[in-house]
């Protein structure tokens, strides 16, 4: 919203505010749009024939329902007083239809839903205020559902751009029985090994529903309440997705702050070529999520039109583009193996190194530096502890890599009994780091949290909760994005080495 007209933005206690994102946070809102829970029987699901789209585009709806009438409301989500969302559009009632079964490419394990109907249009009129929007599918029968839209302006020029990280949620999808990391029936292209597995799919569609988080994928988890932060405080922030940037990877230049947000593990080249420029040129960069730029993909059209397919092979001998094509371009398990080799140190400061035990509790966010910026008025010092913040994919500090100018922010042990990894381990622990570096030349920014699970830790706690990180994980948050949306931070805060200082030596 930073070049909506008669818009202003000025510096506030939790980062850069736009009047156009206050004002818009004043509307009336509704809880509406949360899916209160699934009828005994009955179903409904669908998908957009856009990953995101703009002002005066047509998005068409394809739904499958066992539902007789079905209808549409979308929703921009937000701040609201609280509620979360604002209506924004209904369509009327719709005939349901229960689709055929989607479409399996051998092979690459690909599910597609290419052969579903169309079901109705959304018209994205001047009603659609740039943003992340749940369209609620609710039938007839009490089936409900959503499908996500990003809504953009392709003009913007905000201080942050918040990038949806759809590439990832694709990847993991399983509708169909196959995403990236899962499969069903033999091994396929003759791979013998148990990791990947054998009958994971290589290609992946967005022509088909997100199987998990009622069609929103894990939205509501690892991006809403950064969203809800964001707008409840005003902050001036524009909405695009990791798709928008492949397609235009100029616009992040446009931008003082690119935010990837939670689990953000897989990059297209155009992405993070993006992300190089955009750092080389004073853009700060903010990774909510430890595994940032880890799995490396490449998208193709569908059917239904360009881009609408996502390749990753995970495995270079696999890729057809390994004998003929750009290497960049070719597939393997990470961005580090061949032929890219290319690590995500050199952006993110430091690596993937594991992740804790499913089911584990998270593990306590261990303070190595309360000097730093990012803990000011926290009340926070060296070796403090904040229960509840570091879960899922964890980073750490690469002992023989990354920026010489590293600042560990946090050094978080984490139990080898609640966790796996292959990349350090120290006197039956691991690390989980929190890290901060400043470009030497552009004085851009570089933050990495350490955790997949920061901006979920922001998610209000129960009220039965002993104890709660939201309040302090809300202060750094605050902080991060008041030093970030204002320009290169290296100008106002430059980085302090300290890699050396932390202990157990290289850990």
């Amino acid at each position: 919203m930073g070049t909506a007209t008669g818009a202003r933005t000025f510096l506030g206690a939790s980062g850069v505010e736009s009047s156009a994102i206050i004002a818009e946070n004043r509307r009336p809102g509704t809880t509406a749009w949360r899916i209160t829970g699934a009828p005994a029987s009955g179903s409904i699901d669908g998908f957009a024939n856009e990953n995101y789209a703009a002002g005066g585009q047509q998005v068409v709806l394809y739904v499958s329902t066992s539902a007789a009438t079905f209808r549409v409301v979308a929703y921009r989500m937000g701040w609201y007083q609280g509620k979360g969302a604002r209506q924004v559009w209904s369509s009327s009632e719709v005939p349901g239809l229960l689709q055929p079964p989607c479409l399996v490419t051998p092979g690459v394990n690909m599910v597609s839903c290419d052969n579903w109907s169309p079901s109705l249009t959304v018209p994205i009129t001047s009603s659609f205020v740039q943003g992340d929007y749940l369209l609620k599918l609710d039938g007839s029968g009490g089936e409900q559902a959503y499908v996500p839209l990003t809504v953009w302006d392709p003009n913007s020029t905000a201080a942050y751009l918040f990038v949806n990280r759809s590439l990832t949620e694709e990847g993991w999808n399983t509708y169909g029985g196959y995403s990236y990391y899962q499969g069903l029936g033999p091994c396929t292209l003759g791979q013998k090994v148990s990791y990947p597995p054998c009958n994971r799919a290589r290609v992946v569609s967005f022509d088909r529903p997100y199987a998990e988080g009622n069609g929103a994928s894990d939205f509501l988890g690892n991006e809403f309440p950064l969203l809800q932060f964001m707008e409840e405080h005003g902050l001036d922030v524009a909405y695009v997705t990791d798709v928008t940037i492949d397609e235009h990877p100029s616009i992040v230049l446009n931008h003082r702050a690119l935010l990837s947000l939670g689990h953000d593990e897989t990059w297209t080249y155009n992405e993070r070529q993006a992300a190089e420029i955009a750092l080389a040129r004073g853009v700060n960069l903010v990774f909510f999520g430890a595994a940032a730029v880890l799995r490396h993909s490449r998208l193709q059209a569908s059917p239904f039109g360009p881009d609408r397919e996502e390749v990753n092979y995970r495995d270079s001998t696999e890729d057809p583009l390994n004998r003929s094509g750009d290497p960049m371009e070719v597939t393997g398990n990470t961005w580090s193996a061949p032929p890219t080799d290319l690590s995500p140190t050199g952006i993110t400061g430091e690596e993937y190194s594991g992740y804790t035990n499913p089911g584990a509790l998270p593990v306590p966010f261990v303070v190595e530096d309360a000097s730093a910026w990012i803990f000011k008025g926290t009340g926070l010092h060296d070796g403090s502890s904040v229960p509840g913040v570091v879960d899922s994919d964890i980073d750490h500090v690469d002992p023989s890599s990354g920026p010489v100018n590293l600042q560990v922010l946090a050094h978080s042990p984490v139990p080898l009994s609640e966790a796996y990894t292959n990349q350090g381990k120290w006197n039956g622990v691991t690390y989980s780091d929190m890290t901060y570096y400043t470009d030497p030349t552009s004085d851009a920014g570089v933050i990495d949290t350490g955790t997949v699970n920061w901006i979920f830790a922001l998610s209000p706690c129960p009220a039965s909760a002993t104890s709660c990180p939201d309040a302090v994980i809300a202060q750094m948050t605050g902080n991060l994005l008041w030093l970030f949306g204002q320009g290169p931070a290296g100008t106002i805060v430059p980085s302090v080495p300290n890699r050396q200082a932390v202990t157990p030596p290289g850990s």
